[in-house]
C-alpha cells in the first residue's frame, strides 16, 4: 500500500470506506479540511440511510450498497477497521496507485496540525488485554500529573484527541491488528504487544500475516519495545523491526525479572529496566494486591502498561497510585457475588480460547459456563490445559459441542450440562446448573472462549445476563 504525504487537503478527492464509528468522524474531520469526500458503503439498512442521510446535509457523498467500485479521481482511501484487505475496492485502489489509510494512519498525519506540539503515543496490542493495559495506563499517566486520555480501538476515537480543543503530553493508544495494517508510518514513542494467539484469521489470510501486522507496532519506535517474555512470538516481533537507534527491548514477566525486564518478586511488581544499574539494581513500583483483580493475566497487563509508563519517564510512587487507582471495565474477570459459599465471576469479555485460558488459570476450583460461536476456533490445547482446574461445566451456544467434544477427549471425568436452549432464559438454566454442581469454596466463570452473537447482542448482553442470573440465585431463600 502507498503511503505518500497528501500536501494539501484542498480539494483532495478522498474516499471514505465505510459508515460507523471510525468512517464517520474521518468523513468529517476530511470534509471539514476542504476534501472532497464520498463514502462507500456496503450496507443499505435503515441505520445506513440515517448515517448518510446526515453526512449528505452537511456536503458529503454517501454511496449506499456500492463498496466495490473505486469513485472516478479518488486519490486517497480512507478505509474503517473492518474492511478486509481482500475487497475489491482495495484491489482497484492498488492497480488505480491509490494509497490506503485506516484512520489511525490519518489521525497520525493529522497530529500537530495548527502549530500545536503533537502528543507522543504510547501504544499496545495484543489478542487479549489491550483496553485493560491502556486503560491502567492513562490511570498511571494521569498518576504523575501528565494530561493525558486513554483512546484507539477502546472507543475514543484518535482523530478527536489529536484535533480536538483538549491538549495532551501523551496519549494511551489502543490498536487493533486491524488498525495496524492499515497505518504505515505510525511511529510510536514506545509500544507492546502483549500476545499473540490465532484470532481475526479469517480477516488476515493467515496466522503469519495477523502477527506481521500486530508487529508493526513496533516500527519506528524510539524508546521501548515492550514485549512477553512467556510469548517468544512477541519478542520475535521485536527482533523483526526496525527501530530508531538506541531503542531498547524491554520483558515483562510474571516471573523474577532479568536486567531491561520487569517483573515480579514476592509479591511485588519489580523494575530491572529504567534504573541505572541494570545488572544489579530492582526498583520496587507496587504490591501485586495493588492489581485489581490480581489474577494471573492482568498482573502481567499491569507489568506491560508500568514498562510503557516507565519508558516515558513516570515515577515509581505513580506506577503504584495509578494502579489502585484503576477499575477494570464491567465484564472482564468481574465478580458478580458470592452465594452459598461459591463465587459466580462474569469474564463474558473472554470471547476466544486464549482469554478464557487466562482466566481459566486465575481460579481453582471452577464450574465453567462456556460457549457460542466458535469463529473457527478449536478446543484441545484450552481444555487440555484448563481440565485440572474443573469442578463442572455447563455448555451453551451454537457451537458448544466442539467445546462437548474436546472435553471428551481431555477431561471425561469431568461433569457436563449440555443446554441446548437458546432462548433468554438460557442464562439463568445455566447459572442454576452451574450452582448445582458447585461446592463451598469453588468458582462459577462465565469465561465462554466464544463469541457472543449467535445468542446476545454482544458480550456485554451476555454478562448483563449471567449478572442478573447470579443476583436472582443470590434472592432466593435459602
Amino acid at each position: 500500500m502507498g503511503s505518500r504525504q497528501v500536501s494539501t487537503w484542498q480539494g483532495k478527492k478522498v474516499t471514505v470506506a465505510g459508515l460507523g464509528v471510525s468512517g464517520i468522524p474521518a468523513a468529517r474531520v476530511l470534509h471539514g479540511l476542504g476534501a472532497v469526500v464520498t463514502v462507500v458503503n456496503d450496507g443499505d439498512d435503515e441505520r445506513s440511510r440515517a448515517q448518510a442521510a446526515e453526512l449528505e446535509a452537511e456536503g458529503i457523498t454517501v454511496r449506499l450498497g456500492d463498496g466495490a467500485t473505486l469513485p472516478a479521481g479518488t486519490e486517497l482511501i480512507v478505509t474503517t477497521p473492518g474492511w478486509k484487505p481482500d475487497k475489491p475496492l482495495f484491489a482497484a485502489a492498488a492497480e488505480a496507485g491509490v494509497p490506503v489509510w485506516g484512520d489511525v494512519e490519518l489521525a497520525w498525519r493529522l497530529r500537530g496540525r495548527d502549530g500545536r506540539k503533537a502528543a507522543p503515543w504510547l501504544a499496545v496490542t495484543g489478542t487479549n488485554g489491550k483496553t485493560t493495559t491502556v486503560r491502567m495506563l492513562a490511570s498511571i499517566l494521569e498518576a504523575a500529573g501528565l494530561r493525558t486520555a486513554a483512546v484507539g480501538n477502546i472507543g475514543v476515537s484518535l482523530l478527536d484527541a489529536v484535533l480536538g480543543d483538549e491538549t495532551y503530553d501523551v496519549l494511551a493508544v489502543e490498536l487493533s491488528s486491524y488498525q495496524l495494517h492499515w497505518a504505515p508510518s505510525l511511529r510510536a514513542h514506545s509500544a507492546a504487544v502483549l500476545n499473540i494467539a490465532p484470532d481475526h484469521l479469517d480477516w488476515h489470510g493467515s496466522m503469519e500475516a495477523y502477527a506481521a501486522d500486530k508487529g508493526r507496532i513496533y516500527e519506528g519506535n524510539t524508546v521501548a519495545c515492550v514485549y512477553n517474555v512467556a510469548d517468544k512470538a512477541t519478542e520475535d516481533l521485536v527482533r523483526d523491526a526496525d527501530v530508531e537507534e538506541g531503542c531498547r527491548a524491554i520483558g515483562f514477566t510474571l516471573g523474577t525479572p532479568g536486567p531491561s525486564q520487569v517483573g515480579v518478586v514476592e509479591g511485588i511488581l519489580v523494575d530491572r529496566a529504567f534504573v541505572d544499574n541494570r545488572q544489579k539494581q530492582a526498583q520496587e513500583l507496587a504490591e501485586v494486591a495493588d492489581v485489581n483483580p490480581p489474577a494471573p493475566h492482568n498482573i502481567a497487563n499491569a507489568l506491560a502498561a508500568a514498562a510503557l509508563a516507565r519508558a516515558y519517564g513516570v515515577a515509581p510512587a505513580a506506577v503504584r497510585d495509578g494502579l489502585r487507582a484503576f477499575r477494570p471495565d464491567p465484564h472482564r474477570i468481574e465478580k458478580v457475588a458470592d452465594v452459598a459459599g461459591v463465587a459466580y465471576i462474569d469474564d463474558s469479555k473472554a470471547t476466544n480460547t486464549h482469554a478464557a485460558e487466562a482466566s481459566l488459570a486465575a481460579y481453582d476450583p471452577i464450574v465453567w459456563i462456556a460457549g457460542g460461536l466458535a469463529k473457527g476456533a478449536t478446543f484441545d490445547e484450552l481444555v487440555e490445559k484448563s481440565a485440572k482446574h474443573l469442578r463442572g461445566v455447563v455448555l451453551i451456544g451454537a457451537d458448544r459441542a466442539l467445546i462437548r467434544e474436546a472435553l471428551v477427549r481431555h477431561a471425561p471425568e469431568v461433569p457436563v450440562v449440555d443446554l441446548e436452549r437458546t432462548d433468554t432464559g438460557a442464562m439463568s438454566a445455566a447459572v442454576l446448573e452451574a450452582a448445582r454442581l458447585a461446592r463451598p469454596g469453588d468458582t462459577v466463570l462465565l469465561a465462554p472462549a466464544c463469541a457472543s452473537m449467535d445468542m446476545f447482542a454482544n458480550y456485554n448482553k451476555r454478562g448483563e445476563a449471567f449478572a442478573d442470573a447470579v443476583r436472582a440465585l443470590a434472592a432466593e431463600p435459602a
